[in-house]
């Protein structure tokens, strides 16, 4: 997409002052983690580095979302959370995505508990998987990525967007509803600010 990897601080600093975003690129901030690459894909199955890598982001964010691939990970991570005294979502939809999928409900875990939610109650449609899926090449992935910020991608993909997004939104601002945090997210992909955010951030490569 035109982002070039860094971990220099004022790099990160200028995009994230500028736009409202920068990129931590993880094997750059943490060179053990890609030197267990290797093994991690030869295992091929999930071991505790699947877990790892949020919790110990660099940045130490306020506010955190996270996708897991269990709700016993989930528990895991918001015990963890909850003891560090971070405002945090825990997610996990209960067909197997890290995300909200909008394929079945989402278990979800904050400060406050647990909960289940269905995002479908909240004038979301239930998609097929088939109906999400990424790109089979990175290009194809891209033209995906810049589908949705150009308003122009499938209401699929639009949808799931904007409910992952609306529960981000919710984590920063809890006493809005989600109604009101999906009308946000929508807005921004409407209005062209959520596309001008990322160019500006690609022009701040050269």
């Amino acid at each position: 997409m035109g982002y070039r990897f860094s971990n220099d601080q004022g790099k990160l600093q200028s995009e994230l002052d500028k736009t409202g975003i920068c990129f931590l690129h993880a094997p750059l901030f943490h060179p053990a983690l890609k030197a267990v690459g290797p093994v991690r894909k030869q295992l091929g199955i999930k071991t505790f580095f699947n877990m790892l890598g949020p919790l110990v982001n660099p940045a130490n964010p306020e506010f955190r979302v996270s996708g897991v691939f269990s709700s016993e990970a989930g528990r895991i991570y918001s015990y963890f959370l909850q003891a560090e005294k971070k405002k945090f979502i825990v997610l996990h939809s209960l067909d197997g995505y890290d995300e909200i999928s909008l394929t079945s409900p989402v278990k979800i875990f904050s400060p406050d508990g647990e909960t289940m939610m269905n995002f479908c109650e909240y004038g979301f449609e239930k998609v097929a998987p088939a109906d999400i899926l990424g790109g089979a090449t990175i290009e194809e992935s891209g033209r995906i990525f810049l589908s949705v910020l150009e308003n122009h991608a499938t209401p699929a993909h639009r949808s799931v967007v904007i409910a992952n997004s609306a529960l981000a939104i919710k984590c920063i601002d809890p006493a809005k509803s989600i109604e009101e945090c999906t009308v946000i997210a929508g807005e921004a992909l409407l209005s062209g600010k959520a596309s001008d955010v990322f160019k500006r951030l690609i022009q701040m490569q050269n």
